[in-house]
């Protein structure tokens, strides 16, 4: 017997012995007065009263006398007992009394005798099993706390094909092969292939991970073990290490079988950061466990591990060595033909309307994610029925990624110079973006301020995915970004805290062009950063070590010298167009909104040039 079964053993017969005590004081103390109303008489004082004519009625047993007395009128007859003794003038002394007397049959005390223990024992049992079934329901079940929380799930109950997933057209190749593994195995072995042990999806939020891993149970036809990287660790230690061995053991059990661990970064983060003392954490025993599961001693045929993660810079480098985890799928950012069909999928049940182009809505929203499409195809939807129409619009559209990228539109009244103010930010935004080459195009702008705490804002819509961008295209994003900056100094002749955010963003990206990019003469195609890894959840902004103070400073001087240049050039560009500037910043203040289309109509209108305003 192991150590888990002698605890179980342990807490049951301790629960017993308590149950047993408790039935008997309830059985002596409370079944027993109310069970037995009558009361025991020594045998002389029955005598006393039959020759007094005080007993009205006797039954006789086979040891015992049971009477009633003459005086018990008017409520219910007292019952004595007497214990009977041998007495062969007993029957001739009742007729000489005049006693009514009859004789009774022995009857069996078992059923009495059971209800005295089942009764007690009836509300224990009941507390018992409502108290162990509350805490299986929160998680705290002693009897069952190591066991695993892994639910196996079958394709039918998924309903999810890899036809169900858009833009994933590369993983769903990779998976599909795997699936063919699990039910073709002879095929692959025949020429020495072996059974891949491990697959890591890795890629941002919202990518379809999960996703994925339902169409592969879906698409499989085997067992399929689905389980949270959290759900292995609880408040008591040893338990993460346990219930990764109870895991285990079921899929061998169920094999061949794929077990899914989503989220896996909560217990396969690396053992060098795990603790500061970094000693038998339990966060590392689980992962250990994992570790020896998925490749150690014990043959582990026919288990295949999927496990997806958005932090693959944080995981244990064992975890990720060939023989554990043998292939890692990137799940990136679906492409315009994945977003596409990603629209496709979601607007199935959507009733559109005709002017709905779902090709140019995959066209206006790269890097968008899976997550993010689903999302602005809901919010269109709602939109439409919020307005009471009868189906989607192409503005719904519009207006729902107008509220994902920008955020919910507040109707706040702005005083007139505030408004004024806004209105020429924004308008120097957009007229950058306009007058140059190689920047996203313009889709609208608008100063109505929005729930995420801007006045307005300008959506710039790319027309294809950016896989790379060469120096000029930074440095013209860093000059549109700056835009709203230059028109207020070259208008107003002051800043205001509206550029903030656009400071924050512009001094990120010069810095990256500087210790990343190698995209500065006086420091060279060298990187000073440090190692930017694998993360998609973003990381401090940080120089190597080894950097000296002299080359620190260099880099703040060249962050400031790219930045301070691309303000120029800004402003430049907007004393050159100085007329469509006035005219798009009144635009907005009469109407508040104004599209890419009317912007460029602005520009390309024959303008006389103005050198300077303020």
């Amino acid at each position: 017997m192991d150590k888990k079964q002698s605890k179980k053993v342990g807490f049951s017969a301790a629960y017993l012995v308590v149950a047993i005590l408790l039935a008997s004081l309830f059985q002596e103390l409370v079944f027993r007065p109310l069970v037995i109303r009558w009361t025991e008489v020594p045998y002389s004082q029955f005598l006393k009263q039959l020759e007094a004519g005080e007993i009205a009625e006797v039954t006789l047993t086979a040891d015992r006398i049971m009477y009633t007395c003459c005086g018990d009128t008017g409520q219910p007859p007292r019952v004595n007992n007497v214990v009977r003794v041998e007495d062969p003038d007993l029957i001739q002394r009742l007729v000489d009394a005049g006693v009514t007397f009859s004789g009774k049959a022995p009857t069996n005390a078992l059923l009495p005798a059971l209800l005295g223990w089942i009764i007690p024992m009836l509300p224990l049992g009941l507390i018992w099993y409502f108290g162990m079934r509350r805490m299986g329901q929160t998680g705290m079940d002693v009897l069952s706390i190591g066991k695993s929380k892994a639910q196996e799930i079958t394709g039918e109950k998924t309903g999810i094909k890899f036809e169900d997933v858009g833009g994933v057209e590369e993983v769903a190749v990779e998976l599909k092969e795997i699936i063919d593994f699990l039910k073709d195995p002879e095929r692959f072995t025949r020429l020495g292939a072996k059974l891949p042990k491990g697959v890591l999806l890795v890629g941002p939020p919202g990518t379809g991970k999960t996703l994925l891993a339902k169409a592969t149970a879906g698409e499989a036809g085997v067992p399929f073990f689905s389980i949270s990287g959290s759900d292995f660790v609880e408040m008591f230690v040893g338990v993460g290490a346990a219930r990764v061995r109870d895991l285990f053991e079921q899929a061998k059990r169920r094999a061949p079988c794929i077990v899914f661990i989503d989220e896996i970064d909560a217990i396969g983060q690396s053992r060098v950061t795990v603790g500061a003392i970094g000693s038998n954490d339990e966060r590392e025993q689980t992962l250990n466990q994992l570790l020896s599961e998925m490749d150690g001693f014990q043959p582990n045929q026919g288990v295949i591990i999927m496990a997806a993660t958005n932090r693959p810079e944080i995981l244990d480098r064992a975890l990720l060595r060939p023989g554990r985890f043998d292939r890692q799928i990137q799940v990136g950012l679906p492409t315009e033909a994945g977003r596409r069909q990603i629209l496709n999928i979601h607007t199935k049940n959507v009733q559109l309307a005709q002017d709905v182009d779902l090709d140019r809505v995959a066209q206006i929203t790269a890097g968008f994610s899976g997550a993010d499409l689903a999302n602005i195809v809901n919010e269109a939807a709602l939109l439409a029925v919020r307005a009471g129409r009868d189906a989607v619009t192409m503005g719904d559209f519009d207006l729902a990624i107008e509220r994902v990228v920008a955020g919910l539109q507040r109707k706040i009244t702005l005083k007139p110079e505030l408004k004024r103010r806004v209105a020429y930010h924004e308008a120097g935004h957009a007229l950058v973006a306009q007058v140059q080459p190689d920047t996203d195009p313009v889709h609208k702008v608008s100063i109505i301020p929005t729930a995420k705490g801007a006045l307005g804002y300008t959506l710039q819509m790319p027309e294809e995915d950016i896989y790379l961008m060469s120096k000029r295209e930074l440095e013209e994003r860093l000059a549109v970004m700056l835009g709203g900056r230059a028109a207020e100094l070259l208008i107003f002749n002051d800043t205001s805290t509206g550029a903030a955010n656009d400071l924050e963003v512009v001094t990120g990206l010069a810095r990256r062009m500087v210790t990343e990019f190698g995209m500065t003469e006086a420091l060279g195609p060298v990187r000073y950063a440090m190692e930017a890894g694998t993360g998609y959840l973003g990381r401090p902004d940080m120089l190597r070590q080894d950097i000296s103070p002299e080359t620190a400073t260099l880099i703040d001087k060249e962050t400031r010298r790219i930045i301070e240049e691309a303000q120029q050039r800004a402003v430049a560009l907007l004393r050159q167009h100085i007329d469509a500037l006035h005219e798009i910043a009144r635009i907005l203040q009469e109407k508040e909104v104004i599209s890419g289309e009317e912007i460029k109509r602005l520009v390309q209108k024959p303008t006389q040039l103005t050198e300077s305003v303020g």
